[in-house]
């Protein structure tokens, strides 16, 4: 089960790859110069230019099959995989969440704590055994990554809207027009800003992907969620919150659903709640449950009055 983190690691290299590479491709991508998008290499038009000089009434239908249809359906998908799962693409593919996880490694090596906003440094010693001092000499790597990363971003969100090879070349040829300039510089900035000081926020409450994800995800009781086996709870004294600690979100992972609202199902603290628990023969603590299994996690007293309710029922009945 350690090899989720590799899984993990490969499907979010794989995805942040695509999100770069999607518009020098043409695999998909809004190209303002002509005014429409381009999906796999072709022209992804309405289709409105017969019905607007009247030689043809396809308008409706082009706008129904070429528009609606395919948001409705990618809605759809999304809303499921969300009701199920919660934000399984935020921990697993999200580009956003990659670069979130790597400032925090980095940032906890510089500092021994993963956000500028943690009160407290989190323990040298990892859930795995291994010994990570902190080193200030890493600050210059944590600011390097930032604005590497910050400018990567700002780079492929313009790529989206100008011709990807237009682009490239007036930056490798120092030939970017003043608006070119501009956004990379304006875009560049904001990104610094965020991804040093706020990115967890953002994630939390600035990202529409990731709230509708979590108030899906919050409406259904029976969703996938972390929860604890709370009749071992003693085996959990001595890892020293390992599971917490671990958390790239920062959340409390062995309280209920609704103190974990922006979970996004990596799965670092089972990780660490196994190597933690390594020598305990009776395994790790934390698991991931859905149906039946998730009704404890999801109530605000992990069920403690539905079952008092039932054994209340029980007692009437016999």
């Amino acid at each position: 089960m350690i090899d989720r983190q590799r899984q993990r690691l490969l499907w979010r290299g794989g995805f942040f790859l695509l999100f770069v590479l999607a518009p020098p491709l043409n695999i998909f991508r809004l190209d303002l110069t002509l005014g429409h998008f381009i999906l796999f290499g072709y022209n992804w038009t309405l289709g409105l230019e017969p019905a607007m000089v009247g030689t043809s009434g396809s308008g409706v239908f082009n706008v129904v099959t070429r528009v609606f249809l395919p948001i409705a359906g990618i809605l759809v998908v999304f809303a499921w995989v969300a009701w199920k799962y919660g934000r399984l693409y935020c921990g697993w593919l999200c580009p956003h969440f990659s670069v979130v996880e790597i400032i925090n490694s980095l940032m906890q090596r510089a500092s021994g704590k993963p956000s500028i906003w943690e009160r407290e440094p989190l323990p040298m010693t990892r859930a795995d055994g291994k010994h990570r001092p902190v080193n200030s000499r890493y600050w210059p790597v944590v600011g390097l990554a930032v604005v590497a990363f910050a400018f990567v971003w700002a780079l492929t969100l313009l790529t989206y809207l100008l011709p990807p090879s237009l682009i490239y070349s007036n930056l490798l040829t120092g030939e970017l027009t003043r608006n070119q300039a501009l956004f990379l510089g304006v875009a560049t900035f904001l990104f610094v800003i965020e991804f040093t000081a706020a990115r967890h926020l953002f994630c939390r409450f600035g990202c529409a992907v990731g709230l509708a994800q979590s108030f899906i995800w919050m409406a259904n009781k029976k969703a996938m969620v972390i929860d604890m086996d709370r009749h071992r709870s003693r085996a959990c004294v001595s890892c020293g919150a390992a599971c917490d600690n671990a958390c790239p979100m920062r959340l409390k992972t062995r309280m209920t659903k609704r103190w974990k609202f922006a979970c996004t199902q990596c799965g670092q603290c089972l990780t660490a709640c196994e190597q933690s628990q390594s020598d305990n023969p009776q395994g790790p603590l934390l698991h991931w449950v859905q149906g039946e299994a998730a009704l404890n996690a999801s109530d605000r007293d992990f069920g403690h009055a539905r079952d008092k309710q039932q054994h209340r029922r029980s007692g009437r009945v016999s």
